[in-house]
């Protein structure tokens, strides 16, 4: 530590700080001004209480990849009914894929996006098109001027969280930190 330069240490929003190279993207994330609040944790939990169903947009059929982590989390973990929404897959987990939003058998309660921040724009106007009414940005994706645009024509945005991360959260299945509590109860879950 004694031979990291000031210009290595990076403040986090927390107070706390790291000894990260100073150009290096999770630095220049940490430092830039996000001025977009999105939903509470009272008000996501209202969202993913409400919620019957989730389209997962650019879900993958590789078992690598985090979105079919998160498909099969939802699957075997809710009560969601959950889309595939991947135009180049037949089927991601023995379901139907799906190769757009409009083509889904019903109207989704949340949208779940796996794109680049880049792509959002035309997520949030596909979203808008089928009259979904919120969408979900999984971890490292953040695009404030798209979740403006959403946001003042109705839609609820949650940006850079992980929905399968936050329904663990809620249901008991993750400590704050992240961590498996591996807690059994008989306490009613929050769903």
């Amino acid at each position: 530590m004694a031979d990291l330069t000031l210009d290595e240490i990076t403040v986090l929003p927390n107070g706390m700080s790291c000894s990260l190279p100073a150009d290096s993207p999770l630095a220049k994330l940490l430092k830039s001004q996000r001025t977009w609040v999105g939903p509470s944790a009272r008000q996501r939990l209202g969202i993913l209480r409400r919620a019957k169903s989730i389209a997962i947009v650019g879900a993958s059929p590789n078992a690598a990849r985090s979105s079919y982590f998160v498909g099969t989390y939802l699957m075997s973990s809710s009560d969601y009914r959950v889309y595939f929404v991947n135009p180049n897959a037949d089927t991601i987990l023995g379901q139907k894929a799906y190769p757009d939003l409009a083509s889904l058998p019903e109207i989704p309660d949340i949208v779940d996006v796996f794109r680049k921040s880049s792509d959002i724009p035309s997520v949030i106007d596909d979203v808008l098109a089928v009259g979904a009414t919120t969408v979900w940005l999984q971890l490292g994706i953040w695009n404030e001027d798209a979740a403006r645009v959403g946001q003042s024509k109705g839609l609820t945005v949650v940006m850079d969280r992980c929905i399968k991360i936050e329904h663990a959260r809620f249901n008991g299945g993750l400590h704050l930190l992240g961590f498996d509590t591996g807690v059994i109860s008989s306490r009613k879950a929050a769903r």
